[in-house]
């Protein structure tokens, strides 16, 4: 049981921003890095785009969401949301 837990807690755990939420119980998730140039030594910037699976609809466009890896949903869909941690303002 302590051993199934252990591996689960080594799954990737990222946290972005919601670019799309038009499909049925999948979001889009942008999440930023920021990675160090070996030469010049200076900060760049990256994005990566992940399709997430949103079991209940919850997320909308622009919250910042708390994803996590798990097993192959889709062909395309590798993560799972696990919380919101802040929602978008929409004037």
């Amino acid at each position: 049981m302590s051993e199934t837990q252990e591996t689960r807690n080594r799954r990737k755990v990222y946290q972005g921003r919601v670019l799309s939420d038009k499909m049925d119980k999948t979001i889009v998730v942008v999440v930023e890095t920021t990675k160090q140039h070996p030469v010049y030594g200076k900060r760049v910037r990256y994005s990566k785009k992940y399709y997430v699976q949103d079991e209940n609809n919850e997320a909308k466009v622009g919250d910042i969401v708390r994803i996590m890896e798990t097993r192959p949903l889709s062909k395309t869909k590798r993560f799972r949301l696990l919380e919101i941690v802040e929602k978008a303002v929409t004037i």
